[in-house]
């Protein structure tokens, strides 16, 4: 009998991130100890939720169990892990699916991931804890808005981006007031709500982090230097950007970095591998720009490169989350 557990490798979801997560997939797929795990990638759309093999073939789940049929055979997950960026993966409804059916799974729970996708939520909350952020406004699609009063009290450049949704989709730095309409007509096609946020001009550095019974692994800070105007979808993914592992910024920086990745994970009850996205500014002030729950995880992402710096390798680091993840909480 095969020993072997099954592994959900779950991408997809219902924004522009899908081909993201694909790519996530099939590196975390890459990574896997297939000594120890059959990993499949389960591709969930909205309506469309189906098992995607090495030759292209789909087999249908069925979402009652979760489950599919091979060879007619019931096939059964025993762990998921969920890399979808977006809606339902990263915004807690997957996650709530999974404890309603007894799945045990990878990432932040729901009420985490809820509070994290909803970057203007998580920031105000954290700012109560001493976390430095940029000013921002919310705007809903019901609100009306003048030019004048967000520049006002935002100054320029400003950035207007989508509140819910990540990978830079819908992203965009206003240098001027007559820009804004437009730049958040924009956002409003990747979410319901917009965020408008003052520039901090600095240096860019993002961190990773994951924490199971055993322990919790801070790594090291990587430094991003877009070639672009800012770290848009082709600086993360079309290698429109210097990544440098370890920042070139002081010991004593790092480590004030890496206390606040830890306190970042601990506040919001983090689970699994996450990543927090900063701005250096006047040389050593800390700004939080994002919590990323589910972050990239192809050859070429952060998370990928910084392992290694960490004396780890990623087979093991995922090995060690799926095997937490099964211990009951």
């Amino acid at each position: 009998m095969d020993a072997k557990l099954n592994i959900a490798v779950v991408a997809g979801g219902e924004q522009s991130e899908v081909v993201v997560s694909i790519k996530s997939a099939k590196g975390i797929v890459s990574f896997m100890d297939k000594s120890r795990y059959n990993p499949f990638i389960v591709v969930i759309e909205k309506n469309n939720w189906h098992v995607l093999l090495d030759d292209g073939s789909t087999f249908p789940i069925d979402k009652n169990q979760f489950t599919f049929q091979l060879n007619h055979q019931e096939m059964h997950f025993d762990c998921a892990y969920i890399t979808i960026h977006g809606i339902p993966g990263e915004d807690g409804r997957l996650q709530g699916y999974f404890e309603m059916i007894d799945m045990p799974y990878t990432s932040c729970n729901v009420l985490t991931s809820a509070l994290t996708y909803n970057k203007f939520v998580c920031n105000s909350f954290l700012k109560e804890f001493g976390i430095s952020v940029a000013p921002s406004i919310r705007l809903s699609r019901q609100e009306n808005f003048q030019s004048d009063k967000i520049v006002a009290e935002l100054g320029l450049p400003c950035f207007v981006k989508p509140n819910l949704g990540g990978s830079s989709f819908g992203v965009t730095k206003v240098k001027s007031a007559h820009e804004i309409d437009a730049a958040i007509q924009k956002a409003f096609k990747e979410s319901n709500e917009v965020l408008i946020e003052s520039f901090l001009a600095g240096t860019e550095v993002t961190n990773g982090i994951f924490k199971t019974h055993k322990r919790q692994v801070v790594f090291p800070v990587t430094e991003v230097v877009p070639k672009n105007e800012f770290f848009d979808f082709d600086a993360k993914y079309k290698g429109e950007s210097e990544e440098i592992t370890p920042a070139r910024i002081s010991a004593e920086l790092t480590q004030t970095i890496q206390q606040t990745t830890s306190k970042i994970y601990n506040i919001l009850n983090c689970r699994g591998i996450i990543r927090i996205d900063y701005i250096i500014t006047n040389g050593d002030k800390i700004n939080l720009l994002e919590v990323n729950t589910t972050p990239g995880m192809t050859p070429t992402s952060f998370i990928p490169q910084q392992i290694p710096h960490a004396g780890l390798t990623v087979t093991e680091v995922l090995t060690e989350i799926i095997e937490d993840s099964m211990i009951s909480l």
